[in-house]
């Protein structure tokens, strides 16, 4: 398990997140990207894992960071990737896309 030292968030507050114009955050979605072609969360910014250390200068400690995948395995991995990094302020959701669709929550195509 990948809990150790990883903020997680529940997909309900991510969604208030989302809706809230004063939120600063970017969510970033680390699978691949046919997987993420099926729909992610809202405002999600496509970011496939393999990518992110050469991706890495395009991300900012100053910003709120959600990482989120199918399950929550690899966009925790994500999580501590950037916090060897030196990120802080970087959360995983909880159970991933599968979590945000058991909630009821609707999936928007990227971009």
């Amino acid at each position: 398990m990948y809990t150790n030292n990883i903020k997680e968030i529940e997909a309900s507050e991510l969604a208030q997140w989302v809706n809230d114009e004063n939120h600063k955050l970017r969510v970033i979605d680390v699978r691949q990207m046919q997987e993420i072609a099926m729909g992610t969360v809202p405002s999600a910014e496509p970011l496939p894992l393999h990518t992110l250390p050469a991706k890495l200068h395009e991300l900012s400690m100053d910003e709120k960071l959600v990482m989120i995948c199918r399950s929550g395995a690899r966009s925790a991995q994500a999580c501590l990737f950037l916090q060897q990094q030196g990120f802080s302020n970087v959360y995983n959701l909880r159970g991933g896309m599968m979590s945000w669709m058991q909630s009821g929550l609707s999936a928007c195509q990227p971009g």
